[in-house]
């Protein structure tokens, strides 16, 4: 067994499909500045299937770490930024008459992420299920965005689901008083602070 900060315990499969979605989102962002819309959409779709991979493999084998946990979180924050700058490029006439909504859906993303940030002085790593599964629908929705074309049942559902998502986190950001690794949802922390003796 690997010693905890060991090169094995750092390059595990997990963290290598996080690594690469780190050093791919620069690459996707540029390609969708350049407006290389095929090669911007490939990349993409391949990183939001490591996304999903990686957190397969590490519940699977058990390899999850709170390094883990951080890389995927941040690795996950890159790629929507860059799913985000193409969209504005290459999607914002489709969007544009509903554009308020997406705003509103960043401001929750930036504050779920600042509170955390205000408490604790790090990046949360919560990995909510309501997160996972918003990760998902806002993955559906993004593919489906780019291949098939804007659907706005969709995308109204998937920043519905992220709003909601984002203030879980929030609420979990302002009841615990250390930061935590896989949170699993807000009822869960609960039930594990009224555990606590």
């Amino acid at each position: 067994m690997p010693m905890r900060g060991s090169r094995d315990d750092v390059l595990t499969v997990p963290n290598l499909l996080s690594f690469y979605r780190l050093a791919m989102a620069p690459i996707i962002i540029a390609l969708a500045l350049t407006e290389q819309r095929t090669a911007f959409i490939v990349l993409l779709c391949i990183s939001f299937v490591t996304d999903v991979l990686d957190g397969y493999i590490a519940r699977t084998w058990n390899l999850a770490t709170p390094l883990g946990a951080w890389l995927d979180s941040i690795a996950d924050e890159l790629t929507y930024v860059a799913a985000l700058v193409g969209i504005f490029q290459f999607e914002y006439q489709a969007l544009q008459p509903h554009i308020s909504m997406l705003y509103m859906f960043i401001g929750f993303v930036v504050l779920a992420a600042l509170v955390p940030m205000v408490k604790f002085r790090k990046a949360p790593s919560f990995h909510l299920y309501s997160f996972k599964a918003n990760a998902l629908l806002q993955g559906v929705f993004i593919v489906t965005l780019f291949v098939f074309g804007f659907n706005p049942y969709l995308y109204y559902l998937a920043m519905a689901v992220g709003i909601l998502a984002c203030l879980e986190a929030i609420g979990v950001a302002l009841v615990i008083d250390k930061p935590i690794s896989n949170a699993r949802s807000l009822f869960w922390v609960l039930g594990q602070r009224n555990r606590t003796p």
